[in-house]
């Protein structure tokens, strides 16, 4: 989708004026507006800021002194250039002081506005950049994710660049650390999302299987084949096929995979021709690849044709700052599904949590929350519920971390009729919540949120374009 086109408020008593700056400004990239008040300005800033305001200080109903302090105490992402004929240094400190963007005095030729305006642009440019990479460097979850730890925070950055492309990803792993959970949020931050996502596990099927679950098979084609089956190359026709554990596959099954995936082209098993289909290839292996080239059990040139965007997923015991993200998110989800009451953690549990190295990764430690849910009633889980071998590990008790509480509903029997709703409707529940809360103080919102102030101001542009 292509972006906006900066949006730039003229205002100026003088309609001839306000025409002179539009016209200087006409062959800009820029979305040009002018109004002849400040009530008008005012109505526009809170309606749809726009990006860069051209202000006029004499105004014939306030004085634009009072809508660039407007701007600033909000925290407005505007880029305010001050034009006055009525200027003065104390004016021009007022107006920094006040974090206007430059200060220009009347008459203004045409060059050094456009120069002027070009420089404001580039400012909310660069602001927006800076505000949009700490929103993803706070970002808790991501796409079926849960953890807001750094290295967790390069794997959204690489999907978030890999995702739109067609290029294959190739991610490794040990065991549990959610590579079809990465799989998944490729697919769902492409432009193939409401295309198929096909997920093989080469490791869960034998080897005589798995040429038919991937290409399919005719009537007749072996033992047991009493009719044409179609296998995930053609489900996945417009989608993303995940192959995970591809490392298990046989050779002679890799040989065919590498003709698909360099062609787009397969053959059932049986058949006498071809089917074209249109496949985005994501694979994983909790293997070191490179060792099953060197050893033979893997082909190097399908290794290299698949290898062209590498995710490596941190173990858990790399995310320490995700552990109690993780629990308590489980806590909430498995309490919600068996109705029980248990809403968290006694700080020598989480100890432990912290303490231990999860060799099973977020999958044991799913299973470890699910088995106490299950098997245990209470308000918070004890270290009597932990089962082997976290009932033998000793944290240093010093070392114990303040109590962490995961947001449940009271009643968890309730809850668990409750439909997931999407993540974005939950934001902007949030946000308008937040801005109603604080009597529509955009900044005390924000503040209140962990977000910046333009953060909130751009979403609900968004909202307002209907995106």
């Amino acid at each position: 989708m292509a972006s906006e086109p900066v949006a730039v408020l003229i205002v100026e008593d003088s309609m001839s004026l306000g025409s002179v700056y539009r016209a200087y400004l006409r062959h800009q990239p820029y979305a040009v507006s002018h109004v002849p008040d400040g009530a008008s300005a005012m109505a526009r800033l809170e309606r749809d800021p726009p990006d860069v305001l051209l202000l006029d200080l004499q105004l014939p109903d306030m004085d634009g002194m009072d809508i660039l302090r407007h701007v600033h105490e909000r925290r407005m992402p505007v880029a305010v250039v001050i034009i006055t004929g009525h200027g003065s240094v104390d004016k021009a400190v007022d107006a920094m002081r006040y974090g206007a963007f430059d200060f220009v005095e009347k008459p203004v030729a045409s060059e050094r506005l456009i120069v002027t305006v070009r420089n404001a642009v580039e400012k909310v440019h660069m602001r927006n950049f800076v505000d949009r990479l700490a929103d993803d460097f706070r970002r808790e979850g991501y796409h079926g994710f849960v953890g807001s730890s750094l290295p967790m925070q390069a794997v959204y950055r690489i999907i978030d660049s890999a995702a739109p492309s067609r290029a294959t990803v190739f991610i490794t792993g040990e065991s549990g650390s959610g590579k079809e959970v990465c799989a998944e949020a490729i697919h769902r931050r492409s432009d193939r999302a409401d295309k198929p996502f096909v997920a093989i596990n080469c490791a869960a099927i034998p080897r005589d299987l798995m040429e038919s679950e991937i290409f399919g098979h005719v009537k007749g084609a072996f033992t047991g084949a009493v009719r044409d089956r179609e296998g995930a190359a053609r489900q996945a026709d417009g989608g993303t096929l995940f192959l995970d554990e591809i490392a298990e596959m046989d050779l002679d099954l890799q040989t065919k995979l590498l003709r698909f995936v360099q062609t787009g082209s397969f053959q059932p098993v049986g058949a006498s021709s071809t089917e074209q289909v249109d496949v985005r290839f994501v694979c994983a292996t909790n293997r070191d690849p490179l060792a099953e080239v060197a050893a033979g059990r893997f082909r190097e040139d399908l290794f290299y044709r698949l290898h062209v965007i590498p995710i490596q997923l941190p173990p858990l015991r790399e995310r320490e700052g995700d552990i109690l993200e993780l629990a308590n998110a489980f806590l909430v989800r498995y309490a919600a599904e068996e109705g029980k009451q248990l809403a968290g953690f006694d700080a020598d549990v989480e100890a432990v949590f912290l303490a231990y190295s999860w060799p099973g990764n977020v999958r044991q430690l799913q299973n470890v929350i699910q088995n106490v849910v299950v098997l245990y009633d209470g308000e918070h889980v004890s270290r009597a519920m932990l089962p082997p071998p976290l009932d033998t590990i000793e944290p240093d008790a010093r070392a114990a971390p303040p109590m962490h509480r995961p947001r449940a509903p009271k009643d968890q029997g309730q809850s668990a009729a409750v439909p997931i709703r999407p993540l974005k409707d939950i934001e902007r529940e949030a946000i308008e919540r937040a801005i109603a809360h604080f009597d529509d103080n955009i900044p005390q919102a924000a503040a209140a949120l962990g977000v910046s102030p333009s953060t909130i101001y751009r979403k609900r542009q968004t909202w307002d374009r209907g995106e």
